[in-house]
């Protein structure tokens, strides 16, 4: 018998199972607190992430809340035509699509650049302030930030005394009362939120680029725009790849909290997004199949665009989610 076909053999025989079982109860043991800790937060995952999941067949049905959700009559698809055939429909798509492409267009290369550039400066003391200064407002909530920027918004708040100061306008403007500049407040905003702590993973792994590929660059002549062009940027790529396939998976995500501390009647047209639809609907008009099947029809969208954004980037630069 061939050596290979003997070891196959070897391999197959119930004692080499039983020997590589004992090694990965073993190798499970030595990792028990490591373990107890990863099997927490797969419980945490499956108890309100997965179980939650048998309440989408309401959005096959006519629920009430009264009664319990298997004594709800089924209606098949009529949530989902409604929806298609709902006047805001135009309105909503419109108001998600406008502010979360807007975002990713600006909002996701600018941590990237800011990351870069950080990563140039010398100072240790300034560039730690200026982390420090850039990712502090990401720990305050909405609430706290949606009041500032009420206050600051206001026909007699700080942005109009500038402006007026400067001549830049002529009259007051309460700006979150205006449509046609809530779309730009939402999207500065929320760059001014998340700057500075969406950078800190590209510094992470700006960090553990080999300062050898640096030093042989400095030898050949290389400036630092070269070096960042050269050297940083292709070996974040990979990061950076991930992060753009999460960020298009969740581009019909507008931040709720955001629409719904900025958001008033006079500026309803810019700001009725799907997810504050769904909230109007569902908790506000207690319309829970309906806003069930919105709900679904844009999870199912969002898994689609992810798809298709790890797809295209795995052809691309061979880097992708799975």
């Amino acid at each position: 018998m061939e050596p290979g076909a003997q070891a196959g053999i070897e391999a197959a025989s119930p004692k080499a199972g039983s020997e590589r079982w004992k090694k990965w109860l073993r190798r499970i043991y030595s990792q028990r607190y490591l373990q107890v800790m990863a099997l927490l937060g797969v419980a945490w995952m499956v108890v309100f992430n997965y179980i939650p999941m048998y309440g989408i067949i309401i959005a096959f049905k006519e629920y009430d809340i009264i009664f319990p959700m298997s004594m709800a009559p089924w209606v098949g698809l009529d949530n989902f035509r409604e929806f298609l055939s709902d006047d805001m429909l135009l309105t909503v798509i419109k108001n998600t699509l406008g502010i979360s492409l807007i975002k990713l267009i600006i909002g996701f290369p600018l941590p990237i650049l800011f990351a870069l550039l950080l990563n140039e400066v010398r100072s240790v003391m300034f560039k730690r302030w200026t982390q420090t200064i850039t990712y502090l407002p990401h720990f305050l909530s909405w609430v706290i930030l949606g009041g500032i920027l009420a206050t600051w918004l206001s026909d007699v708040g700080i942005i109009n005394k500038i402006l007026l100061s400067l001549n830049v306008i002529d009259a007051p403007i309460t700006y979150l009362a205006e449509p046609k500049y809530f779309w730009s407040i939402i999207i500065v905003s929320d760059i001014w939120k998340e700057l500075g702590w969406s950078a800190i993973i590209y510094l992470a792994a700006i960090s553990s680029v080999s300062p050898e590929l640096y030093e042989a660059a400095t030898i050949d002549g290389a400036g630092r725009l070269q070096k960042m062009r050269n050297i940083t940027l292709p070996s974040i790529m990979g990061t950076i790849t991930i992060l753009f396939i999460l960020a298009v998976g969740n581009v019909l995500n507008s931040n709720f909290d955001q629409i719904l501390v900025l958001r008033n009647q006079l500026n309803a047209e810019a700001s009725t997004v799907i997810d504050y639809y769904v909230y109007q609907t569902g908790l506000i008009d207690n319309r829970f199949s309906y806003s069930t099947a919105v709900n679904l029809i844009k999870s199912v969208i969002a898994l689609f665009l992810l798809l298709m954004a790890n797809f295209v980037t795995k052809k691309l630069n061979n880097n992708s989610l799975f």
